[in-house]
Order: structure tokens, then sequence, then C-alpha cells
């Protein structure tokens, strides 16, 4: 399966390994066993196709799905099978509310104002509409606090109408296992929870899988662990998932002292040989690694030369030579492939591996690689028990 231009029109190749996302799930099922694991698939599903992507995680077993809009939930659900549960991370904006409910989509309600607007919709309709109640455990960012839940909690119908489907917070330092707070936001969750009706509870993201047991609840939520990316700092668990490769546009002597690219900010002190690729920051690669990443091609590493441009790169490949390797018009480079994982590129770059992820472009042609076994995929820990 295929998207984007074609591969004779596209400046870069990106493939995306089907296989590998299976496996993560299913990994990361295993790990938080007996919970039940959604997948999360907002933004594009990190910026890899969510309309790809979440069937495949559907048939590694997944049933709940999160997206950050109602309009990402209501664009994948003809995506995946009746069954399947879509939750909108963001909660709803005023007027959206009726398109939510008709579409059977469950909001996740962050505030008193989300959650009055939900019941009075489900008053309206004379039926009780599902959602989830988010907290803030201590985070500070999306969630009732404990004084808005007093208040949600004075109304005594609000429950009536209103069928609590799931209570959820999220961990801010999950990436950091030895992180006082960690323990803090599961204690403070814990205490809130407690204060509403009885519901699958869901605090740990993908880093909280990989906390405490006591940290995973009813529902955990992996998402750019799916990916391929590292939830720790420590070695990466996870399969990689992005291989992305760039085409040479142009090869080209340099002399000594000559400059190039923007700026002319990269010079030799010796001869040497540049190649430009067909992609840029217009594609996602990141201006930050001007002059500091790189690509690779036969394992060597070829240098950034200058500054990133919008639609192409300077590589200095001058060490291919001394390996009697060249590079001509329509090769291809590595980017991300076994010798530069998303973190290798991140930390060139100084941001995180979701921020590199979510900004590859739509001018690669992308290949959807699936081995043909997947249709006989291991069964998750919950399929097992539900076939037992």
């Amino acid at each position: 399966m295929t998207d984007g231009p074609s591969r004779d029109m596209a400046g870069g190749l990106l493939s995306i390994d089907m296989t590998a996302l299976a496996a993560n799930y299913l990994d990361l099922a295993r790990r938080a066993w007996p919970s039940r694991t959604a997948a999360v698939v907002k933004a594009d599903a990190y910026g890899l196709g969510a309309r790809q992507v979440a069937p495949v995680l559907e048939r590694a077993g997944c049933e709940d799905f999160f997206v950050a809009h109602l309009e990402e939930a209501l664009a994948l659900k003809p995506a995946l099978s009746p069954g399947a549960k879509l939750y909108v991370l963001n909660g709803l904006q005023p007027g959206a509310e009726a398109a939510c409910a008709a579409g059977g989509v469950i909001p996740v309600l962050n505030g008193l104002e989300q959650a009055r607007r939900w019941r009075d919709l489900a008053v309206s309709w004379g039926a009780a509409l599902p959602a989830v109640i988010q907290i803030d455990s201590g985070m500070a960012r999306l969630g009732l606090s404990e004084a808005d839940l007093d208040e949600l909690l004075a109304d005594t119908t609000f429950f009536d109408e209103v069928s609590l489907a799931v209570v959820m917070s999220h961990l801010a330092c999950s990436d950091e296992p030895g992180a006082a707070s960690n323990a803090g936001q599961r204690a403070r969750f814990t205490a809130l929870a407690d204060r509403l009706p009885a519901a699958p509870r869901s605090l740990a993201n993908s880093g909280g899988i990989f906390l405490d047991p006591s940290h995973h609840g009813d529902l955990v939520r992996p998402g750019v662990s799916l990916y391929g990316v590292s939830p720790h700092d420590g070695p990466n668990p996870m399969r990689a998932v992005a291989a992305l490769d760039a085409k040479v546009i142009q090869t080209r002597d340099v002399a000594a002292g000559e400059r190039v690219g923007y700026g002319l900010t990269y010079a030799r002190d010796t001869p040497g040989r540049i190649a430009i690729i067909a992609v840029g920051y217009a594609d996602g690669w990141p201006r930050h690694l001007s002059n500091r990443g790189a690509a690779y091609y036969q394992g060597v590493r070829l240098p950034i030369a200058g500054r990133v441009s919008m639609d192409s790169i300077t590589l200095d490949v001058s060490a291919l030579a001394e390996r009697g390797l060249t590079l001509a018009l329509g090769d291809t480079v590595e980017l991300l492939g076994p010798h530069q994982t998303l973190e290798d590129v991140a930390r060139d770059a100084g941001t995180i591996p979701y921020e590199i992820l979510t900004n590859l472009g739509r001018r690669y042609h992308r290949t959807y690689v699936e081995d043909p076994t997947m249709q006989q995929l291991p069964v998750s820990p919950r399929q097992a028990d539900a076939r037992s």
C-alpha cells in the first residue's frame, strides 16, 4: 500500500513498517496486562497516517482509539469496525456536541463548561450520553481541578444524564521513572477518582506502562511508543516503524574555501564533493540541523553542509571517495534507518522525537510495508483471554 506522490516524482521515500507497529502494540499490551491497551492515533497517528495505522492496531487487538480533535475521530471512524471506540482528548468546542454524539464519538470532558454542555445535549436528546471525565492530578494542563469536581458532584443528577465511560488523568513525567511526581499524581488521581461513580480508570501513557503496575489502572494509552520512540532515556525497547530516504538531485565538486548554501556558512579546508538532496524543512527536516545533522550512505556519515533549505539539503560527501563510493542523480541516502534513529535526529536538532515524527511532510512517497503473515498476528493478551 502506498500514499502520496509517486515514487518517481517524490524527493523522499518514507517507509512505514506495519509489522513493527503491530509488534510494538502487542509488546505494550503484554506489559500492561491485565489492563486494556488503547492506542493514541492523534495528529494523523503521529504523522504516519491514522487511516492506515489504526486498522492494523485494531487487528492486533486494540478496541479504544484516542485522537485530539473531533474532526480526526469522524475522519477515522469509517476505517474501523463498528465496535471500535473513539475518544476526543481535547473535548469539544461549543457547538460541536451534536456532531460528536451523532458520530458515536466519546468526548473527554476537561472542564465544567464542556461537561455542562454535554449534559445539556443528553437532556435535550432524552438519552444518557457516554463521556470520559479527565481529572487534573498535578499537571495543570487539562482536566477538572478538585474545586471543579466539588461543583460537578454538587449536581446530583449529572451522572443520570452522562454515562461515565472512563475517568482519566495524564502523567507529566512518565519518561522519568524516578520522578516523585509519578507516585504523587497516581495518589491524587486515585483520591479524586474515588469520588466519582465506578468506571474504568486510565492514567498511564507510553512511559507510564514502564512504571510500577500501580500506575496502569484499567486502561493504558500508549502513543509515541507505538511508532518506535523510546518511552524513557534508557535503551529503546520498541521496534523502529519509520524509515526515510532522500533522493540526490545533484552532486558537484567544491574547491577549498568555497562557501556553500544560504548565508555561506559552510566551507571545506580542502577540495571535496557535495551532494544536494530533495528534502528540506518544508518536509519536516528541521532547520536546526544546519551544519550539525547528517545523512548516511552505505553506513558512511555524510554531514549536512550549511543551512537546511526549504526544499533541499547539501551534504558533504567527500568521505565516500575514500571508500570507492559515489552518488549520482536519483540515488538515495538514509535520513532515518539503521544508522540514524528518531532519537539521534532529535538530539542533533535540539528537540524531541515526537516533533521529528509528527512534522514529516506530505510530499514523501509513503510505502506501508506489511508482512503477509500479519493476517495471522499473535493475539493480544486480551484476545487470548476472551478465547479461553
